[in-house]
């Protein structure tokens, strides 16, 4: 298994350029610690690296995927968050707390955090509806990954009509955050729920505009038709 992580290792490193290096840098505030591979190459390198664990249990491939969570580099994480969705078949109630852990102690911005939680959370969500008590925990946590969590995890669902009510109960409880980033999280929720539930998401949306910040909004209202826009934005 140690093996599987050097090679990969070594495929980053022989990738790796400083001129995607500084690109990387400049999509996010926070720093972080990147091969400079581009994302296409990085899933391609996950991708056959993955094709040596079709006889390795999950919980192999987990404990694989915290080797990679825990380097902390772009890379490495993508790799991890991929191969842990490669694997949902097989999730269990119980994958629920490890894929929690993970978010608090290894996401650190929010291209793993949105890779992580639309994927692996929602589905875990749709599988497991009882977890989505968990996410009114995360919107109260001091962990900015872990509020944001707590709305892009019902991304997925979302687009397919679901978790409507959890959904605007996120976003209430995140409404006021000074967070850029969480604020961003639940417009988008709210956006995608748009797509089956417009006319409720609307209403919502009226009822808080005056509250909701001008992030949020925007996000929110993004989808909305010309007419429902200008009513929402109106002051």
């Amino acid at each position: 298994m140690d093996t599987i992580i050097k090679e990969i290792r070594e495929a980053l490193q022989h990738e790796g350029t400083e001129k995607v290096r500084l690109s990387a840098s400049r999509f996010f505030k926070e720093s972080i610690t990147t091969y400079g591979v581009k994302t296409p190459v990085v899933r391609q390198i996950g991708k056959l690296a993955y094709k040596k664990l079709t006889k390795a249990t999950k919980a192999e491939v987990f404990m694989l995927c915290e080797t990679l969570w825990r380097s902390g580099t772009m890379e490495e994480c993508v790799i991890a968050l991929e191969w842990a969705y490669a694997r949902r078949k097989q999730f269990v109630p119980e994958d629920f707390e490890l894929f929690e852990r993970w978010i608090g102690q290894y996401v650190t911005n929010w291209a793993t955090c949105d890779g992580f939680c639309n994927h692996t959370i929602g589905t875990m969500l749709e599988m497991c509806p009882q977890f989505l008590e968990r996410l009114p925990v995360w919107a109260g946590s001091q962990n900015r990954w872990l509020r944001r969590a707590s709305a892009v995890s019902l991304i997925v669902p979302g687009k397919k009509g679901l978790f409507l009510d959890t959904i605007f109960d996120i976003s209430n409880l995140l409404m006021k955050d000074t967070d850029d980033l969480v604020r961003k999280g639940y417009g988008w929720a709210l956006k995608v729920a748009c797509q089956q539930h417009e006319p409720l998401v609307f209403n919502f949306v009226m009822e808080h505009k005056f509250q909701m910040p001008r992030t949020a909004l925007r996000y929110a209202i993004e989808k909305m038709p010309a007419d429902m826009r200008r009513q929402a934005m109106e002051r």
